[in-house]
């Protein structure tokens, strides 16, 4: 917690660090002159030699009360989707259920200021997919985020708002009652540690995090400079996909969503859409999708290296360099094996060229 605390270190020279040294009690135990090699602002120095214990003493008051959890990289509640991405928060906080952070998500985004249709068509979507068993993952922002949440929560699914503040405040203060309620049933996240008030650079940050949970992302209303655009973005670059929805030619709040069509993004009409390019999850998402025909033989019927590989895949999808790491085979053996099993109905190839286990 010092360590993300300090000023000037961010994801990416935390994994630095600890790749360096091993741990964050070395990093603070280390030779100042070997820090200052390593190209740290002299913010960052500073706090490196005089920690701020006593903000560090408010994360741990913080994390003492109930339903609050912090979450480490090597945590097994560590949202799998989330630590593939380039440099993943190394701490999440949450309040909630840390155990929905793993289910299969979609993330919903767009305007703050959307016309009553597309509020509408927010909340039908994401009643429509979380009912289908996919959790909605948003950003708690006022217009198409909070109908998202809402959807969500009356679809009878959980919900998860990933925040632009530390988790002792809701911003924006009118959404305090959704918040309560998502929690009850899903989860509030950050990487942000208490304390952190809303501060405009920490939302695009933020962003990354909403598209990274998820297998995709679907924009709702979103004008030609906004901020779900950049979400849109850090999805593609995740090798997520992107979902938008049409709209009139006159209406310049859609004009976003045209132009990520344009460039690729999977037009899509009705939840349905989603839940066919989302297929390969059908052993996850329940009714809306596709359902295998037949289940796969028993694993025990496989070898030793294939059952390996199933299991490595138990907590979700993963890329082949994972379970590369995980298993110690050859990128050239898991892709012939993956393929294998996928066509002996194993497993399946979902979006981002990752793979998942299904259920037998």
């Amino acid at each position: 917690m010092a360590l993300l605390r300090a000023p000037g270190i961010g994801p990416t020279r935390f994994a630095r660090l600890l790749t360096h040294y091993g741990s964050a009690a070395a990093v603070f135990a280390a030779d100042h002159a070997e820090l200052r090699q390593l190209d740290l602002p002299a913010t960052a120095l500073d706090a490196l030699r005089q920690p701020d214990w006593r903000r560090v003493e408010q994360d741990l008051a913080w994390l003492e009360r109930p339903d609050n959890h912090l979450l480490q990289l090597d945590d097994p509640r560590y949202p799998p989707l989330l630590r593939q991405i380039t440099y993943p928060p190394p701490l999440l906080f949450v309040h909630g259920d840390p155990e929905c952070l793993r289910a299969p998500q979609l993330a919903i985004v767009g305007t703050r200021n959307p016309t009553p249709l597309g509020r509408e068509t927010a909340h039908h979507f994401a009643a429509h997919l979380a009912g289908a068993g996919l959790v909605i993952t948003s950003g708690l922002a006022l217009g198409i985020d909070a109908a998202a949440h809402q959807g969500a929560l009356a679809g009878g699914g959980p919900t998860i708002a990933v925040m632009g503040t530390s988790l002792d405040r809701v911003y924006p203060a009118r959404h305090r009652d959704l918040a309560h309620a998502i929690a009850e049933r899903g989860a509030l996240l950050s990487e942000l540690p208490i304390g952190t008030p809303p501060i405009a650079e920490n939302f695009p940050r933020r962003n990354r995090l909403i598209s990274g949970l998820a297998l995709g992302v679907l924009v709702v209303e979103a004008a030609l400079r906004s901020g779900s655009l950049i979400t849109a973005r850090q999805a593609l670059d995740q090798g997520r996909e992107v979902f938008a929805i049409p709209g009139s030619i006159h209406n310049p709040l859609v004009k976003g969503c045209h132009a990520l069509i344009r460039q690729g993004a999977k037009l899509v009409e009705t939840a349905a859409d989603v839940l066919e390019e989302l297929g390969a999850l059908a052993a996850f998402v329940g009714d809306g999708a596709e359902t295998p025909t037949a289940a796969p033989p028993a694993s025990e019927a496989l070898d030793e290296d294939y059952q390996q590989l199933l299991a490595a895949m138990n907590d979700g999808p993963l890329a082949v360099d994972s379970l590369v790491e995980r298993c110690g085979l050859t990128a050239e053996v898991v892709s012939s094996m993956l393929l294998i099993l996928e066509l002996e109905g194993y497993v399946a190839a979902v979006p981002g060229g990752l793979y998942c286990r299904l259920k037998a």
